[in-house]
């Protein structure tokens, strides 16, 4: 299978490509060789291949979820350009 040049220039449209006649020729070119690889990789026979989910084997490292304490409220205010009464001072965002 190759591409014609009138499908290179439906798609360069399709694509809103301003190409050249030489441009056009250049992507039939390239177009029709990856057709070829494509065509390659059918071609390769993966009958006794057992498919896979993933083209990795990933599995999942859990972590032991255990409680364990956070910070205190100093610790956290303690880096806040603005607090009052143990809370965070925020810049007013919402206008009437």
């Amino acid at each position: 299978m190759s591409i014609s040049l009138d499908e290179v220039r439906h798609v360069a449209r399709l694509a809103r490509l301003d190409l050249d006649e030489s441009e056009l020729m250049a992507f039939q070119g390239e177009l029709n060789q990856l057709l070829g690889h494509f065509g390659d990789i059918q071609g390769v026979d993966v009958s006794g291949v057992a498919p896979k989910p993933h083209a990795v084997a990933l599995q999942n490292v859990w972590a032991e979820d255990e409680p364990r304490f956070g910070l205190t409220r100093e610790q956290a205010l303690r880096n806040a350009a603005n607090s009052r009464a143990g809370l965070f001072i925020v810049p007013t965002i919402i206008e009437e």
